[in-house]
């Protein structure tokens, strides 16, 4: 082992119990402190524990069970608890406030505001901070994602054509309002699907499966409603897009085409006012 991972969570071994907590086996690090309150019950020295390590009001490592919202190294939607000299105070879960320093606010902070961030390890300091100027940390490589490949996304601005979201914590790509068939809001994580990488390397996204294999999972969720619903679904191509999303969470193009694949297999009915399953 070398030195813990200040601001993730760490596999370290007990090395002592005292009045007020715990020693870990920090190794390079030294013996880190978990105080009485995080210690599991039952806990003995040798034994292994998962702590998660950062910084205490006096600068000194520290390590608890708890979980923050975010660690090193993740993007968050944190909330503003307040503001002074320094910069802003970020609420994440844990007693100490995590600082994003003016110098990396985008705009200025506010208290009650929450504001996408990127968390990391200042090199200058040591210290755990934030930052909303988060494009910096993005993977400036060209991506070598393949078109339809499942992505994890978080929505972190919303603009003129549509919202801009980190892809799989590297990349940045955009979902356009036209291909958006669902509430999204900013700080949102949501899985998607890449649809195209430019000639720049910019990158479009989706939240829909695309192609054939999408109309086929939508075909069979789609028979699985009309099951429940004893065989039968007053919902038709001429009902509103709003409707048709309440019921199976599709876009009504992909409802269109999932249920003219059902009727090519014979699968269902087409009635004027609405699907009918077929034994």
């Amino acid at each position: 082992m070398a030195r813990v991972e200040l601001g993730k969570v760490n596999k370290l071994q007990v090395v002592k119990g005292v009045d007020f907590g715990i020693y870990l086996d920090g190794d390079e690090d030294g013996e880190i402190l978990m105080p009485t309150r995080y210690v599991p019950e039952g806990i003995q020295p040798q034994d292994w524990i998962d702590a998660f390590i950062y910084l205490d009001s006096e600068d000194r490592l520290i390590a608890t069970t708890e979980r923050p919202y975010a660690q090193v190294g993740d993007f968050a939607f944190l909330k503003v608890g307040g503001v002074n000299s320094f910069g802003a105070f970020l609420e994440w879960g844990l007693p100490k406030d995590i600082l994003v320093p003016f110098r990396e606010q985008k705009l200025r902070m506010v208290e009650g505001n929450r504001y996408v961030v990127y968390i990391y390890e200042d090199s200058a300091t040591g210290r755990i901070v934030a930052s909303s100027k988060f494009e910096k940390f993005l993977d400036k490589t060209p991506p070598a994602y393949e078109i339809g490949e499942k992505v994890d996304l978080m929505i972190y601005q919303r603009t003129e054509l549509g919202y801009k979201a980190v892809i799989n914590k590297q990349h940045s790509g955009v979902l356009y309002y036209n291909e958006i068939f669902q509430p999204i809001t900013v700080g949102q994580k949501i899985e998607g699907y890449i649809n195209r990488i430019r000639e720049d390397q910019k990158i479009d996204l989706i939240l829909d499966k695309p192609g054939y294999e999408k109309i086929g999972d939508l075909a069979t969720q789609i028979l699985a409603k009309l099951k429940e619903s004893g065989g039968f679904l007053e919902v038709t191509d001429k009902s509103d897009s709003e409707e048709i999303y309440e019921i199976f969470r599709i876009s009504k193009k992909s409802y269109k085409k999932a249920v003219g694949d059902l009727y090519k297999r014979r699968l269902v009915a087409l009635e004027s006012n609405g699907i009918r399953l077929l034994q």
